[in-house]
């Protein structure tokens, strides 16, 4: 999509009380979980009295990685039990680093790498990785999804695989990071900076096992089902470009996207839209659209510059919407425009407030913390965590603010990490706001950090530099 400045965080999450000792979890996917929460309700290893006792070490690796590494503990890779990192570069190279020493383990570069480096074709995707058995998925600027074994990186070859899920990739950019609920991966489709035509987002179900395309959702030319040349469609745009890609809804498994600028008719174009899709992508379940689409989709205003961030609320769903206007909406999951269905209809948010400090490009996140759902979101201009209150109607209210943006927030250990573009972790305390440290990096992108294991990785850097070198920056306990 079009280019824009640096981007401005979401925030979240807070543990009010002191964690327990050092416990084990996995961080397999963006968001850590398939509803996009970027937060972790197991131990990670680090205190806020061990921020100031952390060593640094920068490793390098085979280009960009413009978005979040995943992490897996006591894995079999190379014939060893290892905890390991996994990323993917903005040429679509994917790699495993020993979480221990940082030595690179395997790398898997996707043949088209030698005519796509140094161009502006590139993703921005994060890996997923499926632990039970033993695979990585990943995607490349050439518009494929593979699967690699996690052991030693080899593609996996037989089935649909790899799979194919743009005919024209270079307009219809994998933006976003991989999804994974049941047996389907997840996938979605934007377009590139400038918005060349023709494209149109879409979502992309994979059967995991076979490579098999299993449904194709267009949010252009919707009735029409499956890969389309997107010289076929008369309308190009609605990219789905924010940074979680898919959202799945726990319970029902539902599939939430949001679109970018693009026509909107209610019946078969959803430009600037937030989608409710049914789980096996056979239906459209409902969509809200704002009332002002048309002045977002001629003011370069993209609602889908962010995704839904799922908030519980009793025993219902509700999503904050955020995008390029600077404000936050409050939908009600399970019935986003008021009629029940899917329509040719505008509105029906919940609640409407300003989102700190302008526009939000980034991944808002979602915490419980007793009995209440908290949510933080930043921009270039601020981060704010705002509180869900009220008993059957609910509201959103501030409860913090600062004057310091940064990338896609993420909550581990009682603590919230939030990375700069402009470089440095500073690590709050959720429900506070209270800065307790600042962990030294070099300046980045759309790039957001994990933490597992009293280890914190740190992707630098930003894909529009064409670079095929980068840097992971790695912060362990003594």
């Amino acid at each position: 999509m079009r280019r824009t400045p640096a981007l401005a965080a979401c925030c979240l999450l807070g543990l009010g009380a002191t964690p327990a000792p050092a416990a084990t979890h996995d961080w397999t996917r963006f968001g850590f979980d398939a509803a996009r929460s970027n937060s972790s309700t197991a131990v990670a290893g680090i205190r806020a009295s061990d921020l100031a006792h952390l060593k640094r070490q920068d490793v390098s690796v085979p280009g960009t990685v413009d978005s979040s590494p995943i992490y897996l503990h006591g894995v079999q890779v190379n014939g060893k039990t290892r905890d390991v990192f996994i990323a993917s570069t903005s040429y679509g190279r994917t790699f495993a680093l020993d979480a221990r020493n940082g030595h690179r383990l395997w790398t898997f570069s996707p043949p088209s790498i030698g005519s796509l480096q140094g161009t502006d074709q590139i993703t921005h995707s994060s890996p997923i990785a499926d632990r039970a058995r033993g695979f990585v998925y990943s995607a490349s600027p050439d518009g494929k999804i593979r699967k690699l074994s996690l052991a030693n990186g080899n593609q996996v070859l037989s089935g649909g695989w790899p799979v194919k899920i743009t005919r024209l990739p270079s307009r219809e950019k994998i933006g976003t990071a991989l999804n994974l609920a049941g047996g389907n991966l997840i996938a979605t489709t934007g377009g590139y900076t400038g918005d060349a035509p023709p494209y149109q987002g879409h979502v992309v179900l994979i059967d995991k096992g076979s490579g098999k395309l299993v449904r194709v959702f267009n949010s252009l030319c919707s009735h029409r089902r499956g890969l389309i040349d997107p010289s076929s469609c008369p309308e190009s745009g609605s990219a789905i470009w924010a940074r979680s890609g898919a959202v799945v809804v726990p319970g029902t498994g539902r599939i939430l996207v949001t679109t970018g600028d693009g026509n909107w008719n209610g019946h078969t174009n959803w430009g600037d839209s937030v989608l409710e899709l049914s789980a096996d992508l056979k239906h459209l379940v409902g969509n809200w659209t704002p009332t002002n689409q048309s002045e977002l989709d001629s003011g370069d205003l993209d609602l889908g510059s962010t995704a839904p961030a799922l908030l519980r609320f009793g025993s219902r769903w509700l999503a904050l919407q955020g995008g390029k206007d600077a404000k936050l909406r409050l939908l009600d999951v399970g019935n986003l425009n008021r009629h029940g269905k899917a329509c040719a209809c505008k509105g029906g948010q919940l609640q409407t407030v300003d989102a700190p400090g302008g526009g939000v490009f980034t991944a808002p996140a979602a915490w419980r913390h007793n009995g209440r759902t908290w949510a933080f979101v930043a921009t270039f201009g601020g981060t704010a965590a705002y509180r869900l209150d009220g008993t059957s109607k609910p509201r959103l209210h501030l409860v913090w603010s600062r004057g310091n943006s940064g990338t896609s927030p993420i909550v581990a250990g009682g603590l919230l990490y939030v990375y700069s573009p402009g470089g440095d972790v500073a690590v709050y305390r959720p429900a506070t706001g209270h800065q307790v440290g600042t962990l030294s990096a070099d300046g980045g992108h759309w790039s957001s950090p994990v933490v597992a294991d009293g280890r914190v990785a740190i992707p630098v850097g930003d894909a529009n530099d064409h670079r095929t070198t980068g840097t992971i920056t790695i912060y362990r306990k003594p």
